[in-house]
């Protein structure tokens, strides 16, 4: 198990390269940019003077609202980073949130310029959506209040919280196939099977994961990533959004070169 713990950091350590560059070639080859409620071009952006965006306002610590109501978080921060630079000012900037469901036909169907709202760039997606480069690479990690667990094969045989018919099933059995995998519909099912002691941990997603490490300081989250899966802007197809979707993919481009997103990330602590 050691063995293999050393080949997994290797190889994630490699995935994350080639995801980047991949990512970067491909964010940069292909067409795709924003709307509104009328599909706005660069120019019409700048003339109206602000950025419709879809996010997440239940999604800590990407989108989510703090006690007085305000969205807060990563994508809040990036939606406000991008209006800064794209319109003049960090305000200038009105927000959408949206369930899980619409993320995509919010760009599909013209309501918003473009959407942050964790959403995985994928081949699948790619053929009707155009995406940024991406702005996090997140992945599967485990969340665990046991603190008898510190590393992977401490797991080997151990009850293992999934989301039924998720791809987080496939990664754990592939890192640790003589662990009892636990199937649950939610979150919440997750934090009973462990709170129970009929699981020891739960895994999915780390970019929600560790909002649930901040609302219950009691877990924490195992070092290890199983996986590696880039965020991006969704943007729309279409030559006419061409100016758009450099004048994003150039900016975040900035924010990975001079740091701001690693910092940012760290503040809002993302793995």
């Amino acid at each position: 198990m050691y063995n293999r713990c050393n080949r997994w950091q290797v190889i994630t350590r490699l995935h994350l390269v080639l995801s980047a560059t991949i990512f970067w070639i491909f964010c940069f080859s292909i067409v795709g940019t924003g709307l509104t409620a009328s599909a706005a071009e660069m120019s019409e952006i700048q003339q109206r003077g602000y950025l419709n965006v879809a996010v997440k306002d239940n999604l800590r610590p990407l989108g989510f609202r703090d006690d007085n109501g305000n969205l807060q978080g990563l994508e809040i921060d990036l939606a406000k980073h991008l209006a800064a630079d794209l319109v003049g000012k960090a305000d200038s900037v009105k927000f959408k949130p949206v369930a899980n469901r619409d993320r995509l036909s919010v760009v599909l169907d013209k309501k918003v310029d473009f959407a942050i709202a964790r959403v995985t760039a994928t081949e699948s997606r790619s053929r009707i959506v155009s995406f940024s480069v991406p702005y996090y690479l997140d992945g599967t990690v485990l969340v665990t209040k046991d603190t008898s667990v510190q590393k992977l094969s401490d797991l080997a045989k151990q009850k293992i919280a999934v989301l039924n018919n998720s791809s987080t099933i496939a990664k754990v059995r592939y890192y640790l196939p003589n662990a009892e995998l636990v199937g649950v519909n939610s979150y919440e099912e997750a934090r009973q099977k462990i709170e129970s002691n009929a699981a020891v941990v739960f895994a999915a997603d780390a970019s929600v994961l560790s909002g649930w490490v901040q609302q219950y300081p009691q877990y924490r989250l195992l070092p290890t990533k199983l996986s590696t899966e880039p965020l991006s802007i969704v943007m729309p197809k279409g030559l006419q959004y061409d100016k758009l979707r450099r004048n994003v993919n150039q900016a975040i481009a900035r924010y990975l070169e001079n740091g701001w997103l690693q910092q940012r990330s760290q503040y809002w602590g993302l793995p």
